[in-house]
Formats: structure tokens, sequence, C-alpha cells
């Protein structure tokens, strides 16, 4: 029997042996994934239903999955906390800023046994992933063998309504029905059932499933013109420690590429000479001796030459509002819009300030049959100001139309009417008058009309015209209203009139 466990026991120091060659071997030739921010808690089962071959591997498989993360503030934080009788913090998120000391960190963790208390672990685990108010994606990946987890449906609930995505990779004995209950969608990619021999198979496809969570924009453009772009990124090198190749072409004409290279304390750089309306990409490669670093693209597009506003044009018109739009709209180029409208000639403008996403105003409140001065006003992130002006006119007011209109024959002569009574109704706010025209037949056929004064609501028309048309039109200040029209016919038995 001590035989046995002095085999073993040398089995032990071999394996623990090879995996801090292997960490080493990672270190010095993995690619360091500088595309992510995020916190990284490992919940991980050290209780004595854990063998300690299985919890070697599981350690091990956790260190080579985060391996090619940056670590640190601005990038990966990673924490880890041990299911037991009680839980253990074996270090917290702020700890490791790089690779070296977690991968050290790492090697040097011992295994609690006990029992699986991972209701009391998940309490600190939420205070942990909680705590601050920084807005970076967070992620509680649970490492265990799922026997008897215990009540964790609450707090796994609470940790997930908080905003934490949780990841599980359990070996095949595992809980599968609780497993699958309290991971977050979608279980093909954040929740893995596997043998703790083969675990090495899932490491590429659950690093894929983090990086989709934590990934951040890491190479990205903060200002951009019609013939520069400058480009901004978090840096991971400092002055001694690399530099950075950066490298740019069109899209259009791939074969001409322009390459620099900058300083490892370097975190921005302008782009000059670039073509207007032109799509560009460019590529950032941090070079260092310590670490090989993924390469950040971003593509962008330059303005155009032409600079908001560049057209002027107007819609919806009426008595008292008119729609001025311009265009193009370059939010990017623009800090905001003013529009400034006035009657020719009064000297009175009126302001609307616009935010630069706008580029369509109703003016409203003006004046019937006027004419306007519109100006529009972009003030440019540069400073400057570029101003576009237009005449506009408001439609004339809508005149009210006569109301009513009878005729009634007064005199006849045989079938055809001699004499006739014309009587209607109009409103009378800024009435004039009325404009009445008729045809007649003597002394010969011919049309007449004639005026009346705002308080006439009859007259008498004589020698009409057989099948006489009348017409009668209200006039008013600013113009003739709509008139109505009626016809005079006669019949052997009956008169009618329209």
């Amino acid at each position: 029997m001590k035989q046995l466990y002095m085999s073993e026991f040398s089995m032990m120091e071999d394996h623990c042996h090879m995996l801090k060659i292997t960490f080493q071997f990672f270190l010095l030739f993995c690619v360091v994934l500088n595309c992510c921010e995020g916190d990284i808690l490992l919940l991980l089962d050290s209780s004595g239903s854990i063998a300690n071959y299985e919890f070697s591997r599981l350690l091990f498989f956790a260190a080579d999955l985060l391996r090619p993360f940056s670590l640190g503030r601005g990038h990966v934080r990673v924490g880890l906390l041990q299911v037991g009788t009680d839980p253990h913090l074996e270090f917290s998120l702020d700890v490791h800023s790089n690779q070296e000391t977690l991968q050290s960190a790492m090697q040097g963790v011992r295994q609690l046994k006990g029992d699986t208390n991972t209701e009391a672990a998940l309490s600190v685990a939420l205070e942990l992933l909680t705590e601050t108010d920084v807005k970076v994606p967070k992620i509680l990946l649970w490492l265990t063998d799922g026997v008897q987890p215990g009540d964790v449906d609450r707090p796994m609930s609470e940790l997930k309504t908080r905003g934490v995505s949780v990841l599980i990779v359990s070996t095949v004995h595992g809980n599968y029905q609780v497993l699958k209950r309290v991971v977050t969608p979608p279980l093909e990619s954040h929740l893995y059932s596997v043998d703790i021999d083969n675990i090495d198979i899932i490491t590429e496809d659950l690093r894929k499933a983090i990086i989709e969570i934590i990934r951040a924009e890491r190479l990205r453009v903060v200002d951009l013109t019609s013939h520069s772009a400058v480009l901004q990124w978090r840096p991971v090198l400092s002055q001694d420690s690399g530099y950075y190749e950066l490298w740019y072409k069109s899209v259009s004409k791939p074969g001409h590429e322009i390459r620099r290279t900058l300083t490892g304390d370097s975190s921005r750089a302008e782009l000059k000479n670039l073509q207007p309306d032109t799509t560009y990409t460019a590529s950032l490669r941090p070079e260092s001796n310590q670490a090989v670093f993924n390469t950040l693209t971003v593509t962008f597009t330059t303005f155009p030459d032409v600079l908001s506003p560049a057209v002027v044009y107007l819609s919806d018109h009426g008595p008292h509002q008119i729609r001025v739009s311009w265009g193009p709209l370059q939010p990017a180029r623009v800090q905001r819009y003013t529009v400034e409208y006035g009657a020719i000639p009064s000297s009175h403008v009126r302001t609307v300030t616009l935010s630069r996403q706008k580029n369509s105003t109703l003016l409203t409140g003006l004046e019937p049959g006027t004419q306007y001065l519109v100006t529009v006003t972009a003030l440019q992130v540069d400073g400057k100001e570029r101003a576009m002006s237009v005449r506009a006119c408001t439609l004339a007011e809508a005149l009210p139309a006569l109301i009513d209109l009878q005729l009634e024959p007064v005199k006849q002569r045989d079938l055809e009417v001699e004499e006739m009574q014309v009587k209607w109704q109009a409103y009378q706010g800024g009435l004039r008058g009325y404009w009445i025209k008729w045809e007649t037949e003597k002394p010969h056929s011919a049309s007449s009309s004639m005026y009346l004064p705002p308080s006439s609501h009859s007259t008498r028309l004589t020698h009409l015209a057989p099948n006489s048309r009348v017409c009668v039109s209200p006039i008013y200040s600013s113009g003739r209203g709509d008139g109505l029209c009626c016809t005079a016919t006669t019949h052997r038995d009956s008169s009618q009139w329209g």
C-alpha cells in the first residue's frame, strides 16, 4: 500500500512538473488577444467529490483557456473563487495584470476538499462581480462535476438579472437538468458537458463564446474629414517594450499600401492626404519580444468634399407654415444647425437651433401670402461655419366661399325667363362686395357683370338668355373667394333653378 501511495505521489509530481513547463511554453509562444474588455470570475469546484486528477485537469484547462488574453483594467480582469465547505477567494479581479503572474498563481492553487457549498460561493461571486459601477461585460465561468450542486437557481437568476453571463463546464456525471436551467442562453455555446480526459476539445469553442461577450472596439476612428482620419487604441505596450506597425490602404486600390512604425507609448495616429468619399482599411499590430499580439483592423469612409448645407429645399407650403430641409446630413462633421427666417422686407428675424442629427424643420406662425428669407447655417466641428439662404413664399389665406345661391323667376314670357331674382349668403368677415356675372339675350346676346356692395344680398336680372348661367363670387380684401353658379331654365308647368 505504501509503495502504491509513493507511486501515485511520484506521478503527481511529474504531472505538476510537466504542467509548469507547459505553462512556460505557452507564455513564450501564445498570441495575446488585445481585443477584449470585461471581468471573468472562475467558480471552481474544489470539494471532496472532485478527484485530485480531475481538479488539476480543470485547473490546467482554465489556465489554457485564459492564456491569450491581455490582462488588467481596460482589458480582461480574472478572479478565482473555490467552492468547498466554505468559499475561498484564491485571488480577486484586480490582482493580476499580466499572464506571467496569473499563470504562476494558477499553478499554486490547492484543492479545498470538504462539502460542495455552491450557494455560499455564489453569494461571494455576486458581490465580486457587481461591486463596481464600471460598465463592462461580466462572466461567471463555473467549472464543476455537477454532483449535488444545491439550490443554485435563485442566486444564479440574481446574477443574470444583474447582467452577468453564466457559462458552465461540467464533467459527464453532472446534473445536466440543473445546469441547463441556470446557464445563460444559448446552451450550445455556453454549456459544455465533457469527459475530463477530453476537456481540451472545447477550449477553442468556449474561448470564442467568451470573446463574443467581452469583445471591445480596440481600434477606432475618433476624428474624420474628407482628407484625414485619426485612429485611437488602448495601449498594450510601453516605450521600452516594443513598437506598433500601422498600415492602411484604399479598398478600391488595394495595391497602394502605406506603412508606418510608431513608438510603444503611442495610442493614436493621424492618417493624412486621404481621398474624399473613399473607403479605407487600417491595421495595427503591436510588436514585442515578450508576447505576440493579435492584429487590430478598422474600416472607415472619408467624407465627401462637399460641406453641409450644400442644398436647401422647401416643402409643405401653407398660409402659415413652410418646411425647410437641407443636405447632406453630416453628424460627424457638424456640431449643430441654425435656421434663421424673417419676412421681407421686415427686419425681425426668428431663430431655430437643431442638433447635428436633424436636417429638416417646420417653420410655423408665418403670415399668409408673404415672402421670407430663410438661412441655414452649419457650425462645423472645427469651429467654421457654412450657410446657405433661400427665398420662400407662404400661400395666400384660403378665402371663404359663397354660402348659398338661389334663383327665383319673377317675370316670364311664354316659356322663357325675362326677369330673375338672385339671392345669396356669404361670410361677412373682411367682405368688400360681390361680383355677379350672367348672360343676356336683349338687346343682343352677351355676357354682363356688375359689382355690388357687401350689404347686398339679392338683385334682379332682366333679359336673361335661355338657360342663362348666373355666377356670384364674394370679394375680400385679399382677393376673390370661390363663387357659386346656377342655370335658370323653365318648363311648361313649372320652373326650376339650381
